[in-house]
């Protein structure tokens, strides 16, 4: 009984260990400093990528950079980060490239 419990335990700090790096992971992006006349207003990127296929629920503002949720073209739930003066894609630190 006693090790039942044990591996019940282990299991539920593994979980949960693994939720806190998965959320650590999303402050590990950032993007320069860019001068407010040489922003692109959030809506811009947000049509941008609607007419490329996204669904956006909601962009916002984070470490300068443009924090997009929705589904992408291929309809898979995303949180993306974008530069808010070229648009480019911004990959968090230790994450693989997305197209």
């Amino acid at each position: 009984m006693k090790t039942k419990q044990m591996l019940l335990k282990s299991l539920c700090a593994l979980s949960l260990a693994g939720w806190a790096v998965a959320a650590l992971a999303h402050g590990n992006v950032s993007c320069p400093v860019v001068p407010k006349e040489e922003k692109k207003p959030q809506m811009e990127l947000q049509r941008k990528l609607e007419a490329e296929g996204w669904k956006v629920r909601q962009v916002k503002n984070y470490k300068n950079c443009y924090e997009v949720y929705g589904l992408d073209a291929q309809g898979k739930k995303v949180e993306a980060f974008f530069h808010p003066g070229s648009f480019e894609r911004v990959q968090p630190e230790g994450e693989a490239a997305k197209p």
